[in-house]
């Protein structure tokens, strides 16, 4: 998708001509998975990482173009916001020492990355959410100049009807409005991909929305938005609602949200992409050229592209992806809850604590969905995005327990059998999830950080302004040096 984008304009059958070729695609999804020929590799992982462009002031700078002019390097791209860069780190299998290139692999792009956004004086930064961004920023004029964000904004603004509107109540309040999809900008997380077998997808969705809540309340990064502190990863709450297409209405009616987090554990990866379908109207009615029924039964791979963009709009915690590599079919659980930051370090060990914990809890012959209620689940993820490492949530044979003794406990041994089960190399294995005992024994992760800081420079009389100021340079040069976040001062 490109600029050309911003101009399509679609007609009432363009919806329906898309709806009918979505099922048709469905249908194509079900004959694959009767038949059995997808890519079944043990281990193999994605990592996304969003990131933040600052100027020396620790201010947005909304530069990304010219960053990604000067870096030439398709594994960065354009986000939603004009202060915001993705960067893809090429698949990677996580047996071995897998883990550990992924480190050195995405410590030496973002080396690389800061030296080309010096040129255009602009910094990189890894946070879940810019806390000196003001609502002056987050205006429709910053979104990036690519014709499929300017298109999605339409699209989700049309289907509003009305503004956006904000109401975060966490240690503060916020209420505000905005009419576009611009305020999703300033939600920056780190994404985790791993390949999973059709026929084990159901138990590693299951697994990955069990613990959904523990990695967030560990992992939270997001503590200020607009200058109030409101949940510990605000980034959840405000992704919810700046891209909520629902007027008041529809929600009374219980319409579902475009951001999710589903409503029942699964017994097939089927259910999710169905349920998608059922549920959700095209958003971007894109049509493909490709008949996939054709492309099936002259033994061929299909693309299945309606199917993958219906999918890319409905935004769950944790979405299934269809996709195609060497000509081979995968699946892959993508697992959004995280933020991103505090450092690279911080993420591979969160990613080695889902990816390992996942594994474990999959194999185990009572699963943990068997005993948790899904909704329990889903209120276990609203408490740690609200308190992060002071939530108490709910877990089988503990009842209410801190998420830090949860996960020293209990999950942290699960965490290092799953990792064996991979064949993680074992000195990689015990630095990454001792990083995550160290954090939950010392109870500070990003956000506790970035609250203590803030704290701190108020107390030297600086304003909320100055001190967010004061906290984001700092937390800056912290990062750079790549020590875990539950080592640094205050």
């Amino acid at each position: 998708m490109g600029k050309d984008l911003a101009t399509v304009v679609f007609a009432p059958e363009d919806r329906v001509r898309f709806r009918q070729k979505v099922h048709r695609c469905l249908d194509v999804l079900a004959d694959m998975l009767d038949a059995d020929i997808f890519d079944t590799c043990d281990g193999m992982t994605g990592l996304e990482i969003e990131l933040n462009l600052i100027d020396s002031g620790g201010r947005p700078a909304m530069r990304n173009n010219e960053v990604l002019a000067h870096l030439a390097d398709p594994a960065f791209q354009t986000e939603l916001g004009r202060f915001n860069l993705e960067f893809n780190a090429p698949p990677q299998s996580i047996i071995g020492r897998g883990l550990a290139d992924y480190e050195r692999d995405v410590l030496d792009s973002l080396d690389r990355a800061v030296d080309r956004a010096a040129k255009v004086e602009s910094g990189l930064l890894l946070i879940g959410m810019l806390p000196t961004l003001t609502r002056d920023h987050l205006t429709s004029e910053n979104l990036s100049a690519d014709g499929r964000y300017l298109l999605l904004n339409r699209e989700m603004s049309g289907a509003r009807g009305e503004q956006f509107s904000l109401d975060i109540a966490g240690v503060e309040r916020l209420r505000s409005a905005c009419d576009s999809i611009v305020p999703e900008a300033a939600c920056t997380s780190a994404q985790f991909h791993l390949q999973v077998p059709p026929d084990r997808f159901a138990r590693f969705w299951n697994a990955s929305q069990a613990i959904a809540g523990i990695q967030v309340a560990i992992g939270a990064n997001a503590p200020f938005f607009h200058g109030r502190r409101l949940w510990a990863e605000t980034r959840i709450v405000l992704f919810e609602q700046a891209t909520d297409t629902r007027p008041a209405e529809l929600k009374s009616q219980g319409v579902r949200p475009r951001v999710w987090f589903g409503e029942r554990w699964i017994t097939s990866v089927f259910d999710l992409f169905e349920e998608n379908v059922r549920y959700f109207p095209p958003l971007l009615p894109l049509l493909d050229d490709e008949d996939p029924v054709g492309v099936l039964e002259s033994g061929g791979v299909p693309r299945l592209s309606e199917l993958r963009m219906h999918n890319g709009t409905v935004y769950r915690w944790n979405r299934p992806v269809y996709d195609v590599s060497d000509g081979r079919p995968h699946l892959r659980i993508e697992n959004r809850v995280l933020p991103s930051g505090p450092t690279v370090v911080d993420l591979l060990a969160n990613a080695a604590f889902y990816f390992g914990l996942i594994r474990q809890l999959s194999e185990e012959e009572r699963p943990i969905w068997s005993r948790l209620p899904f909704a329990t689940a889903e209120s276990n993820f609203r408490v740690g995005a609200r308190h992060g490492m002071e939530a108490t949530v709910v877990w089988p044979t503990t009842g209410e327990i801190p998420v830090a003794d949860l996960v020293r406990s209990v999950l942290l041994p699960k965490a290092y059998a799953g990792l064996d089960r991979y064949g993680v190399d074992p000195a990689v294995r015990d630095r990454l999830l001792g990083v995550i005992d160290d954090r939950c024994a010392a109870s500070r992760n990003g956000a506790t950080w970035q609250t203590e800081a803030v704290r701190e420079a108020e107390s030297r009389g600086l304003s909320r302004p100055e001190a967010l100021h004061d906290m984001l340079l700092r937390y800056q040069v912290l990062q750079q040096s790549n020590e875990p976040v539950h080592t640094w001062p205050v």
